[in-house]
């Protein structure tokens, strides 16, 4: 039996043993770094930057892009690092540091998304007291409860994790990712994590549900509006932010629904990709795709011509 808390080093799982794959790997996760990393960027300069963009909504979609950015820079270094050192280790803290990052800024991440929800309820269904509830005050609080929210998200999780005793040093997924951490426990310790992962899906399923709710009361509004384009105007923000959470929730459950026991590892590396790293490549994307003032502003941010 070995006790995890006496070793410096673990082993993820390792792309490939063969050098050219492994140099391929590292340019694939290269390349999908650099368009997450420059269009969540893009999105948080243009909110910054632009005055038409200083609302409420762009506020937390701001919130959102720091969010995603933190995933995958949490993530994709250190298996882009191990690709081309052809190395498998991370160190223990290493690990810790991996497991608690990654939920808190998931965690933030679906707070934040359940808020932008709230956020467009009031403004469509009640937007002459907009102003009064969605005021600047108001909103930094919001903020600020998704951050805590996560951080408290991942202090349970990371403590529940890393209080077992395992058995192996061994991880099967490219990052330190829980379900198969809780694999290598030698006692039953891990069920205190496995209460709190329950826990944590009872939660989102409920924020799931306030949202779904949310958007049929939206829905119904918007079918009583007399103007097309004010209908048009509407979807276009609406659409974008439910598909961000369809995809954040059922993406999500690709890593604890698939047979644990029957998945290759070629499998799980894939189910960890499409939900760890898609979402927050693909989220900027969404947003600026049929958002008329945020394609604008992204337009002067990237056109050098363009004098303020």
């Amino acid at each position: 039996m070995l006790n995890l808390t006496s070793t410096s080093e673990l082993l993820l799982l390792g792309f490939s043993d063969i050098r050219e794959l492994q140099i391929l790997h590292f340019f694939v996760f290269l390349a999908v770094y650099l368009i997450a990393v420059t269009g969540n960027l893009l999105i948080i300069i243009a909110v910054v930057l632009d005055h038409h963009l200083h609302t409420p909504m762009y506020f937390f979609l701001m919130n959102l892009a720091v969010l995603d950015l933190g995933t995958v820079s949490v993530l994709v270094p250190k298996a882009m690092a191990n690709s081309l050192l052809n190395i498998r280790s991370i160190s223990y803290s290493g690990c810790v540091a991996q497991v608690f990052f990654y939920f808190f800024l998931e965690g933030s991440d679906f707070a934040i998304l359940t808020v932008m929800a709230h956020d467009r309820y009031v403004a469509i269904c009640s937007p002459l007291l907009y102003e009064t509830i969605m005021h600047r005050g108001a909103c930094i609080q919001m903020a600020a409860s998704a951050w805590i929210a996560g951080t408290l998200f991942a202090i349970l999780h990371t403590s529940g994790t890393f209080a077992i005793t395992f058995c192996s040093n061994r991880i099967d997924q490219f990052f330190c990712e829980v379900p198969q951490i809780l694999k290598l426990s030698c006692s039953d310790l891990y069920l205190i994590e496995i209460g709190l992962l329950i826990l944590s899906f009872t939660i989102s399923g409920g924020c799931f549900i306030f949202i779904i709710i949310t958007y049929m009361q939206i829905f119904s509004a918007l079918l009583r509006k007399p103007s097309v384009q004010g209908r048009k105007k509407a979807l276009s923000t609406c659409i974008p932010h439910l598909t961000v959470v369809s995809l954040f929730m059922f993406t999500g459950m690709f890593a604890y629904l698939k047979p644990p026991a029957n998945a290759s590892n070629d499998l799980n590396i894939l189910f960890a990709v499409i939900y760890a790293i898609l979402p927050p490549l693909l989220n900027p994307f969404i947003y600026s795709m049929r958002n008329k003032d945020l394609k604008t502003a992204l337009l002067k941010l990237t056109d050098f011509r363009y004098c303020p």
